[in-house]
């Protein structure tokens, strides 16, 4: 399409219910736009803004979106329209768009809100048609704008939109969720008390789901899959109780707002707490998050989510046909993509169709893989024990022994993927063993059996339960491990951690021809905050380590307000800048130093000059990111102390080294559900592998989003060759140029 028919004025608003993330998105939005020369204005309150056009309809500066990527909400607002559901609202709104010389627009929202957004581009035509007629615009002005382009982004927590793998809002959600359940434990097991948690979600069960998969809840409803029994009161009750007498001491029923019977009643918390109590007996307690799931400062993945979303739906705006149809822009397997915008709407309404019509098994499918995939792990984790060998598929069979242990540094989520591990080996009829002090416990024979009960508790536990040691075996070593998996009789190995781990797995695999006992497979599991291994586009404990990150840096931003002062915040990460380029995203930093990048005392040069020149303008505060190994001389005291001399007095400089705290903590949301999911198809993988004598070793990951086994011989060549960290980071081509438009010195 030629340059010349793009628009040169656009406009954002945000409508429905409010999303953590829409903030970043609409920042993202505005900086995007100004970038590319494009006039980009505000509408507030959504579609009553649009309707009441006015002060409501604003041309926005980087400055007026400044400050707003931290914040909970959306900073311009949302607001029901019954003016807009009607045609004179819709015309009235064309007008006060096409006076502006408007014809392009991004609405941030739910279905609903995008559903309305779509037919307001589809009457567009005949809107302006009318306003001729009536004489309320001229025909030039209607012939300059005959069509309205339109891209969507999905902002709500209930993550039930196609065309999009997650949407702004859900994943911060998530995170209210699974604190707040979190924290019932301890009371639920002081009391040996029973609660029930309502979470949101309309017809979908995502929130209830994954927080229940993330925090251990012994039983969920949702709506895609009801109770498949006409007494699911008596069943919850039988399945609680069984709890009770091999030693729970508390227990969590989660249940979505929309959840219902397999004839499709209703199904409320009251309903189940009447149940268990009356089933065991006990006191049941009620426990309805509402509202407070919306609310708060959104999580790093939203503010990340939101930016890249919103610096996507500007380009695709700008390069999308007049007449063209509405796009939705969205991330799939890992990746911002756009879709048909009606076509989303459709199938998303598609599964609530479904789940009226009682085809749940259809819904389901609808839901997607991982969603299947989720619920049916589980309904195995939640068992109070493993089904007897007879019931399984192994009866008869002897059964496998697989050994679990880390290594290399610690990482959240490593004892929630071992507790998944430990459970679906046992469940499936196999041995399962646990190697204390990583390979150095193997060498040592520290190895005993799990019980079920062994890991209860562990899947929101940070830290490493079984140990771990940053420690590559040598000659004497590994053969002193194949005597020890000769005398314990290990047929597979599952090593969760990081890159030192992996490197002791393949000198494992390369000794095998000397050592027959290591002749068997051996599966890695990524677990480490710094995102530098191959085979995958993320670790276990990133997710964790940026929000700890984020969550810190936040506090740093308002300290610094008051004093202008500019922080040189300090990330872990060892060679991989991944950390230090995504945490700069999510706070707004004005520069961002990475390993993979390199420090010139040119470019500090230049920073500094900018950044006075940003303060001379008003500005409160400056923060820069610098990831641990960024460069060997310029080193993070070395940074402030250019700062603190060549600024005057433009402002002072303070440095930040975050150290071990983004190790620490309680695994995130995210990492529970990555950790848990992969820890379920390595189990599988070691299992089918050892079945069918195939001794090769692999890398699990997720790869485009996808979950995927990379041979282990592959991993030197995967590696880079001057430093620890893989040869090929896609994550970086694709961030960085969006970190650095999003980077606009004096405004944050």
């Amino acid at each position: 399409m030629p340059e010349s028919t793009a628009p040169s004025r656009i406009a954002v608003l945000t409508s429905g219910g409010d999303a953590p993330g829409m903030n970043a998105a609409v920042r993202a939005v505005v900086r995007t736009g100004l970038a590319a020369g494009v006039e980009v204005n505000l509408v507030y309150e959504g579609y009553r803004g649009l309707v009441d056009g006015g002060a409501a309809i604003v041309p926005a500066t980087s400055a007026d979106v400044g400050g707003i990527l931290q914040q909970g909400g959306t900073a311009i607002g949302t607001a029901r329209s019954e003016a807009f559901r009607t045609r004179d609202g819709r015309r009235q709104a064309a007008r006060n768009l096409v006076e502006r010389g408007i014809d392009a627009l991004i609405v941030i929202g739910g279905d609903g809100s995008l559903t309305g957004a779509d037919t307001f581009r589809t009457e567009w035509p005949e809107l302006l048609a009318e306003l001729v007629e009536e004489g309320d615009i001229d025909e030039d002005t209607a012939a300059a704008h005959p069509h309205l382009r339109l891209v969507g982004m999905v902002g709500s927590i209930d993550n039930d939109m196609f065309g999009t793998d997650m949407t702004i809002g859900a994943d911060t959600a998530l995170h209210r969720i699974t604190e707040a359940i979190d924290a019932l434990h301890a009371t639920a097991s002081s009391h040996q008390r029973s609660f029930v948690i309502e979470v949101m979600g309309r017809n979908c069960g995502y929130l209830a789901l994954m927080s229940g998969l993330a925090t251990g809840a012994n039983w969920i409803f949702v709506p895609e899959r009801p109770p498949n029994t006409d007494d699911w009161a008596r069943s919850l009750s039988r399945t609680v109780e069984a709890g009770r007498r091999v030693g729970r001491r508390q227990n969590i029923v989660v249940i979505a707002e929309g959840a219902h019977d397999w004839q499709g009643e209703p199904i409320t918390a009251d309903q189940v707490k009447e149940a268990l109590e009356q089933g065991l007996g006990e006191d049941t307690r009620v426990t309805i998050l509402g509202h407070v799931q919306r609310g708060g400062a959104a999580s790093a993945f939203d503010r990340n989510l939101g930016t890249r979303c919103g610096h996507r739906a500007v380009h695709e705006l700008l390069a999308l046909g007049p007449d063209e149809p509405a796009k939705l822009v969205g991330i799939r397997e890992n990746r911002i993509t756009t879709s048909d915008l009606l076509e989303a709407i459709e199938r998303t309404h598609a599964v609530a169709d479904l789940i009226q019509q009682k085809r749940y098994e259809e819904a389901m499918e609808l839901r997607g893989g991982s969603f299947v995939e989720s619920h049916a792990t589980l309904r195995t984790l939640v068992r109070a024990q493993p089904r007897p060998p007879e019931e399984g598929e192994r009866a008869g069979k002897r059964p496998l022994r697989i050994a679990v242990l880390h290594g290399g540094g610690p990482a959240p989520g490593m004892n929630t993927a071992v507790r998944a591990a430990v459970r679906i080996g046992l469940d499936s009829g196999h041995e399962m063993l646990r190697v204390d002090r990583g390979f150095k416990g193997l060498r040592d024979g520290r190895v005993e059996p799990f019980g079920w009960m062994s890991v209860s508790g562990w899947v929101s536990r940070g830290g490493a339960e079984l140990g771990t040691r940053r420690w590559v075996p040598d000659e004497a070593d590994v053969a002193r491990i194949a005597e020890q998996i000769a005398e314990h009789r290990i047929d597979g190995l599952l090593m969760i951690g990081g890159l030192t781990g992996y490197l002791a797995s393949h000198a494992l695999q390369a000794a095998r021809d000397i050592h027959p006992a290591l002749d068997l497979p051996i599966v890695c599991l990524p677990a480490t905050i710094n995102n530098d291994l191959p085979g995958t586009d993320l670790t276990v404990g990133t997710d964790t380590a940026l929000n700890a990150i984020v969550s810190d840096v936040d506090k740093i931003k308002r300290s610094a307000v008051a004093s202008r002062r500019c922080f040189v915040v300090e990330v872990m990460g060892k060679d991989s800048g991944y950390l230090g380029l995504t945490s700069a995203l999510a706070t707004g930093a004005e520069r961002v130093y990475l390993p993979e990048r390199g420090i010139t005392l040119r470019q500090l040069h230049d920073d500094v000059d900018a950044l006075s020149a940003a303060f001379d303008e008003g500005q409160q505060l400056g923060l820069l990111i610098r990831s641990e190994n960024a460069d060997p001389v310029y080193t993070t005291e070395f940074v402030r102390s250019v700062f603190e001399k060549e600024s005057g007095d433009h402002f002072d400089a303070r440095a930040s080294i975050l150290g071990h705290l983004q190790q620490g903590g309680d695994p995130s949301p995210f990492d529970r559900i990555q950790a848990t999911r992969l820890a379920v198809r390595c189990v599988g993988h070691l299992i089918e592998a050892i079945e069918a004598g195939d001794t090769a070793g692999a890398m699990i990951g997720l790869q485009r989003g996808r979950v995927a086994f990379t041979p282990l011989d592959q991993l030197t060549e995967l590696l880079a060759e001057d430093a620890d960290r893989p040869a090929e980071q896609p994550w970086l081509d694709d961030l960085l140029p969006i970190a650095e438009a999003m980077s606009v010195p004096g405004v944050d």
